[in-house]
């Protein structure tokens, strides 16, 4: 039992009593260990809960994380620095964040390390409605495309027109909260804006009624890691073995969700007055089972990271200036509860 168990089994109680439901979002962290050996642990998601995050949801209505000993409780994020941070501070016990953000707080100090990346391949993206004649990278000149300033896909977005052969100067941007920039796209007030693939656009394309392109910056060679769990430091000393389960029980989840798409969209259901309707949820999900992979780890099971990407993605991020340059793979990424197969 960790130190954050034992200090917070009385606030655990005091949950109890009040009757929180098992996916809420409130502050409690709780972690204790009930009468059948189970452990309660909260896990903190990078947004509100979207497609990606369908097997999570799976993996507890299926008993998948019961089986490891984890009763799962399930919380939503406001972005993923504010959820590593929450991490970092024990407000919850992991987390679930897009990498550049996690590597970039790790650099400033938040006591993290990931533990295991699961969408491998970036979703980041140029989204625009397929019939307003943009179909490459070069139809961007001259167009304008909402962005939110200091987001890892922003940031990255003049190495991709570099990349794509694009003069940066020829792109207008127009900087907006994520909300807005879907509002904007459906408005005609842009020509499309700069997110992930598997989260706007599904919801874009079912609000509008029209089809969604999308240029994707792993179709020009920019790739990096995005999101998969995160632990704090103490636990990863205190108590290696919750978190050896918990990335086993998440592998097995997505693997699960894989092979039952329907299934695991269902399992979301109700579980959030935020959530998309299911068809997006589904579209969003089967994209996101897109992105599991690299060829490094193709075979493998979720959750496997191959040391070459790690390697790869702290040289694109640092190129960049989103992550310190020269600091070790081992710095940002615990391999010890690396899933089997």
């Amino acid at each position: 039992m960790t130190s954050r168990t034992r200090t917070t089994l009385l606030a655990a109680a005091a949950v109890a009593a009040l009757g929180l439901g098992a996916c809420g979002s409130g502050d409690d962290a709780p972690s204790a260990t009930a009468a059948d050996g189970t452990r309660t642990v909260s896990l903190m998601l990078n947004w509100y809960p979207y497609g990606e995050h369908a097997p999570f949801y799976y993996g507890v209505q299926e008993g998948i994380f019961a089986k490891h000993g984890i009763d799962l409780q399930i919380k939503a994020g406001q972005g993923s620095t504010k959820t590593v941070q929450a991490v970092g501070s024990d407000q919850v016990d992991f987390g679930w964040a897009d990498t550049p953000a996690v590597l970039a707080n790790i650099d400033k100090g938040v006591g993290v390390k990931s533990v295991g990346v699961f969408l491998q391949t970036t979703p980041s993206s140029v989204q625009v409605f397929s019939d307003s004649g943009i179909s490459s990278p070069a139809d961007l000149a001259g167009h304008t495309i909402a962005v939110s300033a200091g987001d890892a896909p922003t940031v990255m977005f003049p190495t991709y027109l570099k990349m794509a052969g694009v003069d940066e100067g020829a792109v207008k941007t127009q900087n907006l909260d994520p909300a807005g920039k879907i509002a904007a796209v459906l408005t005609d007030k842009v020509d499309g804006l700069i997110g992930f693939a598997h989260d706007q656009g599904p919801t874009i394309a079912a609000k509008s009624g029209k089809e969604m392109t999308y240029l994707r910056y792993s179709d020009v060679g920019l790739n990096y890691f995005s999101t998969g769990l995160i632990a704090p430091q103490g636990t990863l000393d205190d108590d290696a073995a919750l978190v050896k389960e918990l990335v086993a029980a998440t592998s097995e989840a997505f693997a699960a969700a894989e092979q039952q798409p329907e299934a695991a969209v269902q399992a979301m259901s109700g579980k959030d007055p935020q959530m998309p309707a299911d068809d997006v949820l589904l579209e969003q999900w089967k994209q996101t089972s897109e992105l599991l992979h690299t060829d490094a780890t193709e075979g493998d099971a979720p959750g496997v990271n191959a040391t070459a990407d790690w390697e790869s993605t702290l040289k694109v991020l640092s190129d960049a200036g989103l992550v310190a340059a020269g600091k070790s793979v081992d710095t940002y990424f615990d391999a010890s509860a690396q899933p089997q197969g």
